[in-house]
């Protein structure tokens, strides 16, 4: 990992999570879930944009047998949530009596989840459960169970590893928090 700072839209970033330690932390979770589903055949619903990295990655490690498919929801403008969810592409496939593993880049306020959730739930799945990359307890404002967890941060601003600064920095293998 490079110990430059770099520029999006003209704020600067700093190194702050290596390539090398995500993908630890990542397989750590796959590890994880691979024994609490062990005999099951999970539906992992994948939320984009942002947990397309982590996603991919993620599930190069799950040895169970599952299907992958993927809802696009947003809430963010800049670096700050905006507090209202946008479904943009829904769940089309039966969840009724399913494990649903959510896999989600970042919960920091919660808001995605807490739109999100009750929706599911309503279609009767056997059981759903978060798997995020990062977590900021400090930001949270809806009351989850994250079962899941990559790594806690600070309530940071961070980019990279599919997290954005509105659209750019997605593409970075590491992860810079804003300074």
């Amino acid at each position: 990992m490079g110990s430059s700072l770099i520029t999006l839209h003209g704020k600067d970033f700093q190194p702050y999570l290596s390539a090398a330690q995500l993908a630890e932390a990542v397989e750590n979770l796959a590890a994880r879930i691979n024994a609490d589903y062990a005999g099951r055949q999970p539906l992992f619903v994948v939320i984009l944009t942002g947990g397309f990295m982590f996603a991919s990655d993620l599930l190069k490690h799950i040895t169970l047998t599952c299907e992958v498919v993927f809802i696009r929801v947003s809430s963010y403008e800049g670096t700050e949530s905006s507090g209202m969810v946008q479904e943009v592409l829904g769940l089309r496939e039966e969840v009724a009596g399913r494990d649903l593993i959510l896999i989600e880049d970042i919960v920091d306020t919660g808001t995605t989840m807490h739109h999100l959730l009750p929706r599911l739930l309503a279609q009767n799945p056997a059981s759903v459960e978060i798997a995020t990359l990062f977590f900021k307890p400090a930001s949270l404002r809806h009351e989850l169970t994250l079962n899941y967890v990559a790594r806690e941060i600070p309530n940071d601003f961070v980019v990279g590893y599919g997290l954005d600064y509105d659209g750019l920095g997605r593409n970075l293998p590491d992860v810079y928090v804003a300074v």
